[in-house]
C-alpha cells in the first residue's frame, strides 16, 4: 500500500540518519475504502493526490507544532511517500479520517519510493499559514484562506538519493 506520511525537514534528517521514519506508531494518509467512496468519480491517480494532499496539511500542523516547541524550522512542507504492507496499517473510519491510516511498525528507508516538498518559492505562503493555524481553528475566514493559500503550491518530487541534498 503506498502511503503519504507527513514529515519536516529536520525528521527527513533524522530519517536519513537512522535509516526509518519512526517510531511507530506514525500517522499517514492512503488511498482508502472510505476516500473511494468519498471520492466516487476519482482514478488513482486523482486519490493518490487526495491522499498527498491531507499529508500536506499535516505537515503544515508539524511545522507549527516545532515552532510552538522552539525550534527553529524552515517553512516547508514534507511528504515522504512509502510501499508499506498492509499487515502494518489500520485506516480511519470516520468522515475526518477517510485517508488517515495508522502505521504500527516504522518505515524504512528502504520502503520510501520518493519525497515530495515545497519549492523555496512557497515558504512566504507556508509561513504565513503556519502563523495563521490557530486562528483559521476557531474559524476565521481570512486565516483559512491564508492556510489554503500554502496549498497553492504543488510539491516538488524527489527521489530518495536525492535527499542529501534537500537537507543541505
Amino acid at each position: 500500500m503506498r502511503v503519504y506520511l507527513p514529515c519536516t525537514i529536520p525528521a527527513l534528517a533524522r530519517m536519513a540518519a537512522a535509516g526509518e521514519l519512526g517510531p511507530a506508531p506514525l500517522t499517514g494518509y492512503a488511498v482508502t475504502p472510505a476516500l473511494v467512496e468519498w471520492y466516487v468519480s476519482g482514478d488513482t491517480e486523482e486519490l493518490e493526490y487526495v491522499a498527498l494532499t491531507e499529508a500536506a496539511r499535516a505537515s503544515l500542523r508539524m511545522l507549527a507544532a516545532d515552532r510552538s516547541d522552539g525550534l527553529d524550522v524552515v517553512s516547508r512542507r514534507v511528504v515522504v511517500a512509502a510501499e508499506v504492507g498492509d499487515d502494518t496499517v489500520s485506516a480511519g473510519v470516520g468522515l475526518e479520517e477517510r485517508a488517515r491510516v495508522r502505521l504500527y511498525a516504522p518505515v524504512p528507508l528502504s520502503a520510501v519510493a520518493s519525497v515530495h516538498v515545497d519549492d523555496l518559492s512557497a515558504v512566504p505562503d507556508v509561513d504565513a499559514a503556519v502563523g495563521a493555524l490557530p486562528a483559521a481553528d476557531k474559524g476565521d475566514d481570512d486565516a483559512k484562506f491564508t492556510v489554503d493559500g500554502a496549498e497553492a503550491h504543488e510539491l516538488m518530487w524527489y527521489a530518495t538519493q536525492e535527499i542529501p541534498d534537500l537537507l543541505r
